[in-house]
């Protein structure tokens, strides 16, 4: 009840603040998001839970009637990345991510930076093709084996966390961010970032990142005691050999769909349809793994926080909380380009870090659109700098879901993270700065 009262006090704070700056539909708005972001922040209630609250709240503070609410949480991106748990869970069940990730070590030296270099990778790999949520949580375990020395397990902890960030970026099913921003751009009738041209632009930013926070991680262990305990593991099984075709199957289908302009228009198949059917092929009998029973794995709660964040953004833009807030920062309007895109990129990766990148990136995206549209600047590109900078934010736990598995491990420190991370965050502002000048901004 302690930690209740604590979101109480910062939501009625909030709104008397907020009150003299804005109106009272604003300022209740205000107050309900800080509720709401307290209680995701200090766990005080079930995540789920909290997520729903914006269908009994909205309505009562008169921000959104109940139907204008409760249709974003059965937006189509949702059913998105439903296929994708469903993939991740027979990908699980199979252990094929064990027998990817065992392969993936084999490539680098048996050193202590050979190993942080090959987890980094093998981490953002799994990454970008299930959630960096999942990929975390399935390898951290493995790195806490790896080692005896304190010091060097902090750093697998940490590479393995922070490659899963990296690696999230690279599709739109890697971490939801992406989602709420395609979900966002679905609402505002902007063109959809297909799949494939997703990867070929943030492709280069992960593979610069995934060569400096390995790199940085690795000064100072050469002389650390390290011994690996990883098992060598059979040949891939005929379930595992079934869904490795069937994902590649996928991969060659997304291929083949995707647009290229002018030369390739592509099949014309919906992406969310696709992701959706793979998912319910994982039940077919005699091709797929999965019972209906595997179905309790699939983590409802974060569903149900992808309609939150859409609640949240229609909330701003319906209500014009969004259009009065970018008012307020019409004076930065005519900055140059590149000094709009450093102070957005700032802005959301040290936002970030002391709240959950999903309820950021849904508040932050309104905001930044409404901003755009009175600037002389780019209103996807910006919007996808925003994006990918709410996962690049390396210093505390709350900022990612990586990071707090990271943390809940118990092999890494607050002072750790902020150590490591600061540096990190500084090295992804500039390197997402420099992307969206030189690439970004001439094939957005």
């Amino acid at each position: 009840m302690k930690k209740i009262a604590i979101a109480l006090v910062l939501a009625l704070a909030t709104f008397f603040v907020a009150s003299y700056a804005f109106n009272t539909q604003h300022a209740t708005l205000l107050g309900i998001i800080t509720f709401l972001v307290a209680l995701w922040t200090n766990e005080a209630l079930p995540l789920g839970v909290v997520s729903l609250f914006p269908i009994l709240l909205f309505p009562a503070f008169d921000i959104m009637s109940t139907n204008a609410t409760t249709v974003n949480y059965s937006k189509s991106i949702i059913f998105l990345f439903l296929g994708g748990f469903m993939i991740a869970i027979a990908t699980q069940k199979t252990n094929l991510h064990k027998y990817v990730s065992n392969k993936l070590l084999t490539l680098f030296p048996n050193t202590p930076r050979g190993v942080l270099f090959s987890l980094s990778i093998t981490s953002a790999f799994l990454s970008s093709l299930i959630s960096n949520t999942t990929t975390a949580l399935l390898l951290i375990p493995i790195a806490m084996f790896l080692t005896d020395d304190l010091r060097l397990k902090m750093r697998l902890v940490l590479a393995i966390a922070y490659g899963a960030s990296i690696g999230g970026i690279v599709t739109p099913i890697g971490t939801p961010p992406n989602l709420i921003l395609l979900g966002f751009m679905e609402q505002q009738s902007i063109e959809a970032i297909p799949f494939v041209k997703w990867i070929f632009l943030t492709g280069p930013l992960a593979f610069i990142m995934l060569l400096i926070i390995p790199f940085v991680l690795s000064l100072g262990v050469n002389n650390l005691k390290f011994d690996t305990h990883l098992e060598d593991r059979e040949h891939l099984s005929s379930e595992q050999r079934r869904l490795l075709y069937i994902l590649g199957s996928l991969v060659v289908l997304l291929l083949v769909n995707s647009k290229i302009e002018p030369y390739y228009s592509g099949l014309g198949i919906n992406e969310k349809g696709i992701l959706l059917a793979y998912g319910l092929l994982m039940f077919m009998p005699k091709i797929g793994f999965l019972t209906w029973d595997d179905t309790k794995k699939i983590p409802y709660e974060i569903i149900f926080l992808f309609g939150a964040g859409f609640s949240i953004a229609a909330a701003f833009s319906s209500t014009g909380l969004a259009g009065e807030i970018a008012n307020y920062l019409l004076q930065l309007t005519n900055l140059p380009v590149v000094f709009l895109i450093i102070l957005v990129a700032t802005l959301i990766t040290f936002t970030t870090e002391v709240t959950s990148n999903t309820a950021l990136i849904s508040i932050a995206l309104p905001i930044i659109y409404s901003l755009s549209q009175v600037a002389n600047i780019d209103t996807t590109l910006i919007l996808f700098v925003a994006t990918i900078c709410a996962s690049y934010a390396f210093m505390l736990p709350i900022a990612t879901p990586p990071n707090a598995i990271a943390m809940s491990s118990g092999a890494v420190k607050v002072k750790d993270m902020a150590r490591f991370g600061i540096v990190f965050n500084i090295f992804g502002i500039i390197c997402i700065t420099t992307i969206a000048l030189v690439y970004w901004q001439y094939y957005l």
